[in-house]
């Protein structure tokens, strides 16, 4: 650690905090999705959320939920399952960190309209969740205590 610092890394200390942050937000979503896929009923709790919800859901979202999503809710929910540990993993060991983080920011944002996508409304955790998942996109969060360090040399799209 001390001679990645000493060799042009020293910014690597101010942005420790950052990785823990990617840390927590990975272990956060790998849990949440690693206890769907084992519960193994989510298709139908999700089902009945989005049910629930589409009265305060914006228009042309409900009408993606109505048309697409209800009809295959047993794809979709595998879809959120498996995303959410795949994301949380990624961001865990930092690896394709901006990916994971615009995935995750996509996926939060879905959850936001679900449940009526207002800012000061009671979905205001999910606002915040996309915050984060920006911010962990835009900074080189991978890049310190993670595998993007490592391997953006020979595969510069994870820079």
């Amino acid at each position: 650690m001390v001679e990645r610092l000493d060799s042009g890394h020293r910014h690597a200390l101010k942005l420790w905090p950052i990785a823990l942050l990617r840390a927590y937000t990975g272990v956060y979503f790998a849990w949440h999705g690693a206890a769907k896929i084992i519960r193994g009923n989510f298709a139908e709790g999700m089902s009945g959320f989005l049910n629930r919800s589409l009265e305060t859901s914006p228009q042309p979202y409900r009408l993606f939920v109505e048309d697409i999503v209800l009809p295959n809710a047993g794809v979709f929910a595998g879809l959120v399952a498996w995303g959410e540990l795949a994301i949380g993993v990624a961001l865990v060991i930092g690896l394709a960190t901006r990916y994971a983080a615009f995935c995750g920011a996509l996926m939060v944002l879905n959850f936001w309209l679900a449940k009526g996508g207002g800012v000061f409304s009671g979905a205001s955790s999910e606002f915040l969740w996309m915050i984060l998942f920006m911010v962990l996109g835009l900074v080189p969060a991978g890049r310190i205590a993670g595998l993007d360090d490592g391997l953006s040399d020979r595969l510069p799209f994870l820079r």
